[in-house]
């Protein structure tokens, strides 16, 4: 458990390095889709690096999704997210250290959020609505690619390309979470505003993977013997 722990902490660290990275420091550049590529990137790297270790969660949600779904116990999933938000954290505060505004200046770290002032300035019930369904999406893509027909050496590839899509689609709607611990990290550095509307990316992704994880449980989408 402790490779597992290990593994989860740095998976994250990663992502949220790699992803709110290309936002903060390399959005200008690479606009919408240069940063949904670089989620989709990391999540690909580390699904095929720590992926035979813990299985490259990196997302509370996507623990919750596995413990609803029957495939996790309570116990690895509380270590699990304890992991992957201090991972988040870690990388938040890599990122703080490379891109320092100036004195007196809100800091930007790629955090999640939604109204006025921000990016497409789209209303709270847009923001939930989104990383509800989406997350819901993002756990039947991880679930089914990862089953019992596993696709093996593609699973990675079909996963990171999930989450750049989800990105491509929502970046200007929320910066895209389906992550709880993806927005605690740089809401915790940033403060302000992103600490308040923090909740959101908590409660709505975790409603997202339960809905996707159901499906699984209930055996709505169990793979068709041939």
């Amino acid at each position: 458990m402790l490779k597992k722990f290990i593994a989860e902490l740095i998976g994250t660290a990663v992502l949220v390095l790699f992803g709110c990275g290309a936002a903060v420091l390399g959005g200008e550049h690479v606009g919408q889709l240069g940063i949904a590529l670089a989620f989709g990137f990391a999540i690909i790297a580390m699904a095929y690096s720590i992926g035979p270790v813990s299985g490259c969660h990196v997302n509370p949600a996507v623990s919750l999704a596995a413990f609803v779904a029957g495939k996790m116990s309570a116990k690895d999933m509380g270590v699990y997210w304890l992991a992957q938000v201090i991972g988040a954290v870690v990388g938040a505060f890599v990122l703080a250290s490379i891109a320092q505004g100036a004195p007196g200046e809100p800091v930007n770290l790629g955090q999640n959020g939604w109204g006025p002032g921000y990016l497409g300035e789209y209303p709270l019930a847009a923001a939930a609505t989104f990383e509800v369904v989406m997350t819901a999406i993002f756990v039947i893509a991880i679930l089914g690619v990862t089953g019992e027909k596993a696709h093996g050496p593609f699973a990675g590839l079909a996963i990171g390309i999930t989450l750049a899509v989800i990105h491509i689609v929502g970046i200007q709607v929320t910066g895209v979470s389906v992550n709880p611990a993806r927005s605690f990290g740089p809401a915790l550095l940033a403060g302000g505003q992103a600490m308040q509307q923090l909740w959101l990316f908590i409660v709505a992704p975790a409603g997202g993977a339960i809905l996707g994880a159901l499906l699984f449980r209930l055996k709505l989408l169990e793979p068709i013997e041939e």
